[in-house]
């Protein structure tokens, strides 16, 4: 019997094709977000140490209570603000599953969600896959910045949601305290949904402060705050991570999380409630990147590629108009085979035909990986 598709416009993944050519022609891969140096062994130990202590059954299924009574001390350390670890703090699945759980637990049939593109590829699935309706704002190069104007004129009774990605992932802008204010004052006195993917929370660059959805009161009142053990630690095989929201909405979160994943691996988080502890193994992250950063920029100064510095995340777009006319999909492929380097082309994350002459690259790489790199991005 022929199955109708609920994605049927859904393909294999840019990075699952990229992934794949980088292995086929043994290019440096530098298109997929992970990092190809150790984790801490620290770590490492405190999972085996929770493992050997006997915590190898179901966790709860808002997670480890200790975890989120430490997440909620990062919170008010951070940023000076509260969340109740019991009621408003869930532990899960990485933080794709927290988005997809947040998006299924209150969109419906024909509601709006607002999203800015370029935007990482996990949201409209899920919006569409509960009956949404994507609606897209593009961000245009070099400054990639939001009209608000435009967005508020998108906003009708339908709209039931706005995704904001700060840091944001593929671009490496930040959102600046207008924009947060300017958000605020659009969904203030509706029942619109602010979903704020801030995995990247730790990775900010050139002294620039993180404007999470907490910071602002009433954005606060109306915002899921989701985030990613797997960015900061090294480990995104992992797949932990967690959102916060006031009670309200996180009642209703759990009622989708508990039938979806239920529970998180209860060893890792004992490990991560321990790590967590020690402030500095997430304080200095943005330190640790903006020296890799530095150095990929530094190394590539003399290339024909141009650039503005990424703001953050581990992400690097590289502009190679002066290079090629291709179109950035076929020089991506052409530089994974012919150059051994892989990257990602940024229109595939606009969902819409774009004349894009950037690729992204990920620093988030060993210095002799990013030398590598450099020399061959230089000799093009």
């Amino acid at each position: 019997m022929e199955q109708i598709s609920k994605l049927p416009h859904v393909g294999t993944t840019i990075f699952t094709i990229m992934g794949a050519l980088a292995k086929a022609h043994n290019a440096i891969n530098l298109s997929q977000g992970f990092p190809d140096f150790r984790m801490d062994k620290k770590l490492i130990d405190l999972v085996t140490k929770a493992m050997r202590a006997g915590h190898n059954q179901y966790a709860p299924m808002q997670g480890s209570i200790a975890l989120r009574e430490v997440i909620a001390k990062k919170f008010e350390l951070l940023y000076s603000s509260t969340y109740h670890p019991e009621t408003e703090i869930t532990i899960t699945a990485g933080a794709t599953q927290a988005i997809f759980s947040i998006i299924s637990a209150f969109i419906k049939l024909n509601d709006e969600v607002v999203i800015f593109r370029p935007a990482y590829d996990c949201y409209e699935p899920a919006i569409e896959l509960n009956g949404g309706k994507v609606i897209s704002m593009a961000l245009e190069s070099p400054n990639f910045k939001v009209d608000w104007d435009a967005v508020k004129s998108q906003i009708n009774n339908r709209t039931k949601m706005i995704i904001i990605n700060t840091p944001q992932n593929p671009i490496g802008t930040v959102f600046s305290e207008t924009d947060m204010l300017q958000l605020q004052e659009i969904t203030k006195g509706t029942d619109i949904i602010v979903l704020s993917d801030e995995v990247y929370e730790h990775i900010v660059f050139d002294g620039e402060k993180h404007q999470s959805a907490c910071l602002f009161s009433d954005l606060k009142s109306r915002s899921f705050v989701v985030a990613s053990f797997g960015k900061t630690f090294h480990n995104t095989g992992w797949r932990i991570g967690y959102c916060c929201a006031p009670k309200a909405l996180m009642s209703e979160f759990r009622k989708v999380h508990q039938f979806n994943v239920f529970c998180v691996n209860h060893p890792m988080q004992k490990a991560l409630t321990e790590y967590l502890e020690k402030e500095n193994n997430y304080l200095e992250l943005s330190d640790f990147y903006q020296e890799k950063r530095d150095s990929f920029l530094s190394l590539i100064k003399d290339s024909r590629f141009k650039f503005t510095a990424s703001k953050g995340t581990y992400f690097q777009l590289l502009d190679y108009s002066e290079i090629t006319k291709e179109n950035d999909v076929d020089f991506a492929k052409r530089l994974t085979i012919e150059n051994k380097l892989a990257s990602i082309p940024i229109s595939v994350f606009y969902n819409t035909e774009v004349n894009s002459k950037i690729l992204r690259f990920c620093f988030a790489k060993k210095d002799e990986t990013l030398k590598r790199a450099a020399d061959i991005l230089n000799s093009l």
